[in-house]
């Protein structure tokens, strides 16, 4: 149980890293007020009512575009190496110190120690069973 907790949290914790350095793109196509498409590695598809331009520059009139391209942009975080010199005294040996207790954790113990080495056995006068006459059948 123990492993299988400990490779899911250090893929969660890639996955952290991951997300945190990858910087992308939402692009977003609106129609008037209406969201018609949305992309986030590839460009917006259209709704094809986009408004041409005239042929001559003479006298011409021009009505509004309805449609709207918006692009929102997340970026990823850069630095993620920390310095030791940037670290107080006090941070470094917090951090050793929990490092330190969290390995003893994972030690394994030897469970074949027997206590009872110091100890000699009682002597056995009578046999009990005997006695009361109780016999496992």
């Amino acid at each position: 149980m123990k492993k299988v907790s400990h490779k899911i949290m250090s893929v969660l914790m890639a996955l952290v890293v991951l997300f945190a350095t990858m910087s992308f793109t939402i692009d977003m196509h609106f129609c008037g007020d209406t969201l018609i498409d949305t992309a986030v590695f590839h460009k917006v598809k259209s709704c094809g009512m986009k408004m041409q331009k005239p042929a001559t520059k003479g006298c011409t009139i021009t009505k509004k575009n309805c449609c709207n391209d918006t692009q929102i942009a997340v970026d990823a975080q850069n630095e993620l190496q920390i310095t030791v010199d940037s670290i107080s005294f006090e941070q470094q040996v917090f951090i050793s110190s929990f490092v330190y207790s969290y390995s003893l954790l994972f030690k394994t113990v030897n469970n074949n120690v027997p206590f009872y080495k110091a100890y000699k056995p009682l002597l056995v006068i009578k046999q009990l069973y005997k006695i009361d006459e109780t016999y496992l059948i």
